[in-house]
């Protein structure tokens, strides 16, 4: 089976949700996010994650990129979409559809980088 390499930048709140799956799934989404959009660079990722998340209440003023793998084949049904830049490609996964597309996820789902704001050293002292 082929697989993709996507990435996933999430605040505290959503990591913890990941955990009590014991990393093999993103949480639903809310019902003012219509879409779950894992993304295809990890530089991306970063971004969000250390400019975007770290200065965010929601997400505990801290982000992290998860990154894991999903079938190809599965994938192939949502086009990539262009989010800015070239390097800024994503897929939008509509909220009804994120069950199936963790029962899709190869493996588990990896942290595999950190960043914390600095409101997130005054929130957790």
């Amino acid at each position: 089976m082929n697989s993709t390499t996507l990435y996933r930048p999430v605040g505290q709140k959503e990591l913890d949700l990941i955990e009590e799956t014991a990393w093999t799934a993103f949480p639903p989404r809310l019902p003012f996010q219509p879409i779950f959009y894992p993304v295809v660079h990890k530089d991306y990722a970063i971004t969000i994650a250390r400019d975007w998340n770290t200065k965010d209440e929601a997400s505990s003023y801290v982000g992290y990129v998860t990154q894991f793998e999903v079938d190809s084949t599965y994938l192939s049904q949502y086009p990539v979409k262009q989010a800015g830049s070239t390097q800024h490609l994503e897929y939008w996964i509509p909220a009804e559809d994120l069950e199936q597309f963790n029962q899709h996820i190869i493996g588990t789902i990896d942290v595999v980088e950190t960043y914390k704001g600095a409101q997130f050293d005054k929130e957790n002292t």
